[in-house]
């Protein structure tokens, strides 16, 4: 017997035909605007819905991710077209021009799954507790550790790496709250850095000095602090640090060498493409293929966990269901520059995909690029599936996959958020830069202001 989710897809593919069988386009080539309610385009509205599905039915993210591409994807092909072309071949186009960055998702995210079940197997954190307090603290310097981290490695890596000891050192009793500040703390190390985050890579290869994101170190460290003594003391109350270390726990040094050599294997293809192959780094996966070939040449060492796959796979295919969906979206422009806006545009990336956000940035420039940097980096922990490290990191804890309980246990990410940029505003000050890429429209710019007066009143 046919189930009623293989009758209702197929009803779905049958009306996807006759659909794609009506004109997308005008005679004359141009893209028509599709419907808009009270101006705003009708993709950014089913965009919305899907992602207040995934806030309502946070037990069946997968399925509203899902449905909410398919739906966006076959009202485009249908109505608007997209920038490659119009009707199915357009999507096509469009998919072709965006698989570099899924394949690199789908591959670090199932890759540092299992890198991060052999960390935790490795004993390392096991041990941990001989050199962490005891009490509230020792959840704190946790999260430093984590910040840390992430300022040279992949901020999913980050989060995977704390999550597992942190599975280890609270007797597999983490608190969402906590949970929230593990991400928060691998996104805000990778703001500063040009190499621990995605975003910050893109300005660093946009022709911008790695020096010009460091100043977000000022507001990262200020929202470590704001987030991470609430968040220690929440897991402290719900299930305190191991007060010892096993006292026959041996370290398998196999296992910590393969999370080593992954991760050099990632770093070295980040850099090795950037650097030399830039024009290739935009048509290969490299960092993703490069992870699972370190995993591949390590089975004969250490068997990984395959058996996390499956789970993992599912919460990506939602991820990228989520970054197809902000793909689609008609974004041409953005606000003019200030830190008012970059300061909205951390709101947004809660939400919205920060890589083309990031992108769009560029293009326009005018931006002080730490601001920018920190915004768009930080600005996703404020929601779990606002950042791929918050993605990875609740298919390891999947009582996490509930906005409304993120919100309430993770307030104090937000709140951090907000008073540290503030604090950004008034001791670094706004600095904007003129455009710099060739070809770019220029974009009214506010004059750089003492420290002091740029501070909000």
């Amino acid at each position: 017997m046919i189930s009623s989710f293989a009758r209702t897809s197929l009803r779905l593919v049958l009306l996807s035909l006759a659909f794609l069988a009506m004109p997308a386009w005008s005679a004359d080539g141009a893209v028509p605007e599709g419907p808009a309610v009270m101006g705003i385009p009708l993709e950014f509205i089913l965009f919305a819905l899907t992602l207040l599905g995934v806030a309502l039915f946070h037990n069946y993210t997968f399925y509203v991710g899902l449905t909410g591409m398919f739906t966006i994807a076959l009202y485009k092909i249908v109505f608007t077209g997209f920038k490659t072309g119009a009707g199915l071949m357009g999507f096509v186009g469009h998919l072709g021009h965006e698989w570099v960055i899924l394949a690199n998702l789908f591959c670090l995210l199932t890759g540092f799954a299992l890198l991060a079940r052999h960390f935790e197997k490795s004993h390392v954190p096991v041990i941990l507790p001989k050199y962490l307090p005891d009490d509230w603290k020792g959840g704190f310097v946790l999260l430093v550790m984590i910040f840390f981290l992430s300022s040279f490695l992949d901020n999913i890596a980050a989060a995977l790496i704390g999550g597992a000891m942190a599975h280890q050192l609270f007797k597999a009793r983490v608190h969402i709250g906590y949970l929230a500040a593990i991400v928060a703390a691998s996104n805000a190390g990778g703001a500063w850095s040009v190499v621990g985050d995605t975003t910050t890579t893109m300005i660093w290869l946009s022709g911008i000095s790695p020096g010009e994101v460091f100043e977000a170190l000022v507001p990262a460290l200020v929202a470590l602090v704001i987030f991470g003594i609430p968040a220690a003391k929440q897991q402290h109350a719900h299930s305190p640090i191991l007060k010892s270390a096993h006292a026959h726990t041996h370290v398998d040094w196999a296992r910590v060498g393969i999370v080593g050599l992954i991760l050099v294997f990632a770093i070295v293809a980040n850099v090795t493409m950037n650097l030399r192959f830039a024009q290739l780094a935009d048509s290969f996966p490299a960092i993703g293929v490069a992870v699972w070939a370190a995993i591949l040449l390590t089975v004969g060492v250490r068997r990984p966990d395959w058996e996390v796959l499956p789970e993992t796979v599912k919460g990506t295919v939602f991820l990228l269901s989520l970054v197809t969906c902000a793909s689609m979206m008609p974004v041409e422009k953005l606000p003019l520059p200030s830190w008012q806006a970059a300061m909205g545009l951390g709101f947004i990336s809660a939400v919205f995909d920060n890589i083309p956000l990031t992108a769009l940035a560029i293009k326009q420039g005018g931006y002080d690029w730490g601001f920018l940097a920190y915004a768009v980096g930080f600005g996703g922990s404020m929601i779990w599936f606002g950042s791929s490290a918050g993605v990875a990191l609740s298919n390891m804890y999947p009582e996490a996959k509930s906005v409304g309980q993120w919100l309430r246990h993770g307030w104090h990410v937000a709140v951090a958020y907000v008073i540290s940029f503030l604090v950004m505003v008034a001791v670094v000050g706004w600095h904007p830069h003129a455009p710099h890429k060739a070809g770019a429209e220029p974009a009214a710019v506010s004059q750089p202001a003492p420290a002091a007066a740029t501070a909000p009143q």
